[in-house]
């Protein structure tokens, strides 16, 4: 008996010993299995990711933003008169595109399309042609019939991003995404863009160059800004005419030449400096001169004593400001503090008038051309604050305020509001919105009130005798009767993707 156990147990011992074996090679060659499935994989992900990058850069990418508004508005002149639009609605349109060949450059642009709803307000009066005009242009219509080819590009500009040693640079040139910029973005609800809002908002081409300068100073950069508003070049084949062309007795003028007593190219140079932003505490400066801005100037009387006034190149402009801001009042202090956003910015203006003695005032003298209603360079000074916190409903509230002195003037023509731009008044202004997601990001609204109480007329004028600044009873003696108070509620829907 003790035999036939012992020949048991070595027959056991030996099939679990070949088991053992035979288990361990089965194992060892899913081993082998699974590290060629491994490497296979790596190989098809490396492929994958190469096909995607490829097809990344060599697609343009899209999105969409389109605003549905209704705005009521509201004037009150000094003498008391009062005007008001109390069903304003508009639609805009932002088609952005993207394209990133490498890692250091990028195009971007952005179509746009901003109009009232209803009939085309080109070559019309309240919503009707003139005469002789036609109806091609007309609202209902425009679409199917034959129109001009007018597409606004709003921004179009490449960035190169390269790093020269360890310092990371940008450079880019084209059409600047020079609006809704550094504090004006908050009230917006969007990405701040280029310039400082407080003295900057407005299209033009031009270009930039900055250089990071966090290895010394947290979020420390410097920017060069150069831009050009407008360029004085007579147009092609402008002597085409029938003298010229038939007649032969007047001299040709070449393509795109100067034009003389035209307005002179305008351009504007300036920087931006960042010495500090962590994220949460920020500083911003900026400096700019524009160079033969425009303005309205006297050129004597018509024969009904009427003020003649006529476009001309009076001066340069200066523009700085300083603005802080903090985002996320204390550490941590609660959720409510931790998302509030503060800020202040304090901007100056100077003007520098040319003094040239080439234009006649409404008397029939002679004398310097003017900026500002004034031949001596004139400064003047805003200050804007606010604050944006949270809601219950997960939303953002702002309130914000501002002040003008006498002879302030920013270049804010572009800022997005129907009453005119509430950074560039003399005076005062106020500001309350309500921002609300409605669907995540995708689709939100906004209720906004701007109230603005002018102490100087000119606010929103160009750089000349247009933009002189008078007390309100200083305009009514004149003979004028100037708007004192303007009012915008607007509510909008907006969809973004």
């Amino acid at each position: 008996m003790k035999k036939i156990i012992a020949l048991s147990t070595v027959a056991f011992l030996s099939t679990a010993l070949y088991a053992d074996a035979a288990m361990q090679q089965q194992i060892d060659e899913l081993k082998q299995k699974l590290e060629k499935m491994e490497k296979t994989q790596d190989r098809n992900i490396k492929k994958i990711g190469s096909v995607n990058a490829l097809a990344a850069k060599d697609n343009i990418k899209f999105d969409v933003d389109f605003r549905t508004s209704y705005d009521n508005l509201q004037y009150e002149t000094a003498s008391g008169k009062k005007y008001e639009n109390d069903g304003l609605y508009s639609n805009r349109l932002w088609l952005g595109m993207g394209y990133a060949p490498t890692d250091t450059m990028v195009f971007k642009g952005q179509l746009a399309y901003h109009k009232a709803f209803g009939a085309s307000a080109n070559n019309t009066v309240t919503g009707y042609p003139q005469r002789g005009s036609g109806f091609d242009t007309f609202d209902w219509v425009s679409n199917e019939t034959l129109n001009d080819d007018k597409l606004r590009v709003r921004e179009v500009y490449w960035l190169w991003m390269p790093t020269v040693g360890d310092f990371p640079m940008t450079v880019s040139v084209g059409r600047r995404p020079s609006t809704n910029g550094y504090l004006v973005n908050l009230r917006e609800d969007d990405t701040s863009k280029s310039p400082m809002g407080h003295v900057i908002n407005m299209e033009f081409d031009g270009a930039s160059a900055g250089i990071s300068l966090s290895k010394y100073v947290t979020g420390m950069n410097f920017k060069l800004c150069l831009g050009r508003g407008l360029t004085n070049a007579k147009s092609w084949a402008n002597s085409a005419d029938y003298a010229t062309q038939v007649n032969m007795n007047s001299p040709t003028s070449p393509n795109y030449i100067e034009e003389d007593g035209a307005l002179d190219t305008i351009d504007m140079a300036g920087f931006i400096f960042v010495p500090y932003d962590d994220g949460q505490y920020a500083v911003s400066t900026t400096w700019y001169r524009g160079f033969n801005v425009p303005g309205l100037t006297y050129g004597g009387q018509n024969a009904n004593l009427s003020h003649i006034m006529a476009l001309k190149t009076v001066g340069d402009m200066d523009g700085m400001a300083i603005s802080a801001k903090v985002e996320g009042v204390g550490n941590e202090i609660n959720d409510f503090l931790d998302e509030t956003i503060l800020f202040a910015s304090f901007a100056a203006s100077i003007s520098r008038p040319d003094n040239i003695t080439n234009h006649m005032t409404s008397t029939g003298v002679v004398s310097a051309a003017s900026m500002l209603g004034s031949t001596d360079d004139e400064t003047g000074t805003s200050i804007w604050v606010g604050a944006q916190m949270p809601n219950l409903t997960g939303g953002k509230f702002g309130l914000e305020y501002n002040h003008g002195s006498k002879h302030w003037r920013p270049f804010t023509y572009g800022e997005d509001t129907l009453i005119g731009s509430k950074l560039a008044t003399r005076g005062d202004a106020y500001e309350a919105y309500w921002t609300q997601p409605l669907i995540d990001d995708v689709f939100s609204m906004q209720v906004r009130y701007t109230y603005i109480k002018y102490e100087y007329t000119g606010s929103n004028a160009f750089f000349g005798d247009g933009g002189a600044p008078m007390t309100m009873a200083e305009a009514q003696a004149a003979g004028m009767d100037p708007v004192e108070k303007a009012q915008d509620l607007r509510v909008y829907f907006r969809y973004r993707y």
